[in-house]
């Protein structure tokens, strides 16, 4: 069996190669860092280290390496052969990769079984933004694209922080890691991978995801950049940065429960598993690396816009949740694009005019005068 992953960066190996490896593939990296790619190419292995509760460390081997900018053709071929194509190059790259596996799809001989793709990516249904790139680039004359491709959306969740120097190919990781993937385009034919969990259902799970992890995760970075802390675990070890985060966590729970039925006592099992996870000081994430991006954070689908806003739908004023907008409107840190873009849209717009563009909220909806007065706030104070 043969897998090509687009994206050799720590994720790439440390996460998605991993669960490949060792569901029995023989992995094919692909990328355009030439340095990474190089090193790739010339090891026998790397190593995986697992840190917290029942720390571990995984050898992962049987894998090559392809420069997807200056070996295009070979990629193209090994996608012709593989099995299973998946990536970790971030959603914004997704449109670059796409070339590339439409022509390794488009290369199949006949009578292959359906190549079987998964874009492993932190954005909500990302595999939809791959297979719609994939689309735009396929040649009807080759056939349908649905008979030689299935795709499938997945939810993915692993920390991998900022590498040590000197760890060259190695990658530490936490020892949690969830991989959920949409069993049903597959048809009965999922891939085996045994670290993966297939659902029929994925929209709870991704939800369940972003609205615990990445929303907790992000506030305890505002939060802790607010309290002059360095890194996640120095927050969350602060009691009152724990405490805001436990609050936003219990805002997105009662949201997360009754949209979608979580059973309750589950939920707040998995909300206490990932507030561990916060905390474990092997982990050397820093607040400015975690709060990094704080526009794209606060857009109006993403970690705390969404779930507020559904809550404000709902009749319901999310306390705790306005309280992390708020410290991420104050996130100024000068090495952030974003964050100096951020400081830039509140310095030269009116607060309505702010709140819109920060957030892509209407003005008539619910929580719009709410996060308006956060804006005012913040606009008074510079």
């Amino acid at each position: 069996m043969k897998a090509v992953h687009f994206g050799a960066g720590n994720i790439g190996r440390g996460f998605v190669g991993l669960l490949l490896h060792e569901a029995g593939y023989e992995v094919v990296f692909a990328d355009v860092a030439s340095e990474l790619i190089d090193q790739l190419a010339a090891a026998d292995s790397y190593q995986v280290h697992e840190v917290g509760e029942q720390p571990a460390v995984r050898t992962v081997d049987n894998f090559r390496a392809l420069n997807s900018g200056s070996q295009e053709a070979d990629v193209v071929a090994e996608i012709a052969t593989a099995d299973i194509v998946t990536t970790a190059v971030g959603p914004h790259i997704l449109k670059f990769v796409a070339p590339v596996i439409a022509r390794g799809i488009a290369a199949r001989a006949a009578g292959l079984p359906p190549l079987q793709v998964m874009a492993c990516e932190n954005a909500i249904n990302a595999t939809d933004l791959l297979r719609a790139e994939v689309e735009g680039r396929w040649d009807t004359a080759v056939g349908s694209l649905a008979g030689a491709a299935v795709f499938a959306n997945t939810a993915v969740d692993r920390i991998v922080p900022n590498q040590a120097p000197g760890q060259g190919l190695d990658v530490t990781v936490e020892t949690f890691y969830e991989w959920v993937i949409d069993r049903t385009p597959f048809a009965g034919h999922a891939p085996v991978i045994p670290g993966a969990t297939f659902v029929d259902e994925l929209g709870p799970y991704i939800e369940r995801k972003l609205f615990t992890v990445n929303t907790g995760h992000a506030s305890a970075a505002y939060f802790g950049f607010e309290a002059g802390l360095e890194k996640i675990s120095d927050a969350m070890a602060d009691q009152d940065v724990a405490a805001d985060v436990r609050a936003v966590l219990d805002e997105t729970k009662e949201l997360l429960v009754a949209k979608h039925g979580f059973n309750r006592d589950e939920q707040e099992a998995y909300v206490q598993k990932i507030l561990g996870r916060f905390t474990n000081p092997h982990l050397p994430d820093t607040v400015n690396r975690v709060g990094r991006a704080p526009l794209r954070k606060l857009s109006r689908n993403e970690r705390f816009i969404g779930p507020a806003a559904e809550l404000a739908e709902r009749g319901i004023v999310p306390e705790a949740l306005l309280g992390a907008m708020a410290a991420a409107l104050r996130f100024n840190d000068p090495a952030d694009a974003e964050a100096v873009e951020l400081g830039k849209i509140l310095a030269e717009s009116s607060a309505e005019e702010a709140t819109a563009k920060i957030t892509g909220l209407a003005a008539e909806h619910p929580l719009f005068p709410a996060v308006r007065s956060l804006v005012q706030e913040r606009q008074t104070e510079s």
